[in-house]
């Protein structure tokens, strides 16, 4: 997996890459299913929900972004009624809205829905790394710390030492996330990620 210096950066990565491919993936995928079955029909209804879905994911993403008016609560709809990669996808940017407005407890709702909805395992890391986050914002350490044990890969590991730390740190556990921050600057940490860490470590000995 490609090392980025931290989620955000890797949920965009899988939105370019959803946004640049997803309707191919998705009506390749649905054209051998039904040419291995033989279920013209069912393939057919498969491959316009899949266009449909990508263009109505599409649409809602560039109503967030242009801030538009009702944008949020539709938002809200398409990924509660989207149990799929889409759904997920608009869930991370919903979150992410209600952290801009302060209202933690609707992020972390909005994530641990996009999360049901995720079925690639990458995603599911992203989202709860998203949701660790927050839950460190939230004073909620022990929390996070469960959340931050579920993602695994080692394209994963600085970003989880790092939340790992923070959430550590914020019990009063210094030693603890000293050691978390030591890990990530040894593991394949971008150096942007390794030179914070390592402040962070500095930090501790002030």
């Amino acid at each position: 997996m490609e090392m980025y210096e931290n989620e955000n950066d890797q949920v965009d990565a899988i939105k370019r890459f959803f946004a640049e491919n997803g309707k191919a993936l998705a009506v390749g995928v649905i054209l051998g299913v039904g040419a291995l079955v033989g279920w013209r029909y069912w393939n057919s209804h498969q491959i316009d929900s899949a266009r449909g879905s990508s263009l109505q994911y599409e649409n809602t993403v560039s109503a967030i972004q242009a801030d538009q008016p009702q944008t949020l609560a539709a938002a809200e709809k398409f990924a509660a009624d989207n149990k799929n990669t889409y759904g997920a996808l608009t869930s991370l940017e919903v979150a992410q809205q209600f952290v801009d407005k302060g209202e933690l407890d609707k992020a972390a709702a909005q994530l641990q829905q996009g999360l049901a909805a995720a079925g690639n395992d990458n995603l599911k890391a992203l989202i709860n790394l998203r949701l660790a986050r927050i839950q460190v914002q939230q004073k909620k350490p022990d929390e996070a710390l469960k959340t931050l044990d579920t993602v695994k890969g080692e394209g994963f590991a600085s970003i989880v030492a790092d939340l790992r730390g923070e959430a550590l740190l914020s019990k009063g556990d210094k030693q603890g996330a000293r050691s978390a921050w030591e890990a990530g600057v040894k593991s394949n940490a971008s150096p942007a990620l390794s030179e914070m860490m390592q402040m962070k470590i500095n930090n501790l000995s002030v």
